[in-house]
């Protein structure tokens, strides 16, 4: 793996459900021609798919950004939706709020923010209603793990 920080930064636009998945494959892919570790690249795409299927489920538009420095790989995902009124509910395992176009798109199962936050080392969360919500993950990169 190199020992130069690289990144990257993607829009997401809300009710695109054809498109869940496409952002956090190319994360996928630049973090393995990079050399990340298998173990970190997997927790990142985690990451990074549910952090985009809950923008496209629940805002209008949303970005996402990844940036590998210093052994650690961390993802942000910020939205204008319409935030989350009670975090410590959205982060139990099937509480969902997910209406029925997300639930027949085979999304909306409760399990985003609390995956998100089980493959991350470090996770932050902070939301305002009616404005929008921003994800913040930390994945330490494991020296065991390291090429």
């Amino acid at each position: 793996m190199s020992d130069k920080s690289f990144g990257g930064y993607f829009t997401v636009k809300g009710r695109e459900f054809i498109d869940a998945g496409l952002i956090s494959s190319q994360i996928k892919k630049i973090l393995k021609e990079h050399g990340v570790p298998e173990e970190a690249v997997r927790k990142a795409a985690v990451v990074a798919f549910e952090a985009e299927v809950n923008i496209i489920s629940y805002a209008d538009v949303g970005t996402i950004s990844f940036i590998v420095e210093n052994g650690t790989i961390t993802i942000e995902a910020t939205d204008k939706g319409a935030g989350i009124p009670d975090i410590k509910r959205a982060l139990i395992e099937g509480f969902s709020t997910a209406d029925d176009q997300v639930r027949e798109m085979g999304f909306g199962a409760g399990m985003g923010l609390p995956n998100i936050k089980k493959f991350s080392d470090i996770f932050e969360i902070s939301s305002e209603v009616g404005k929008g919500t921003t994800v913040k993950s930390i994945i330490k990169i494991a020296e065991k793990d390291a090429l």
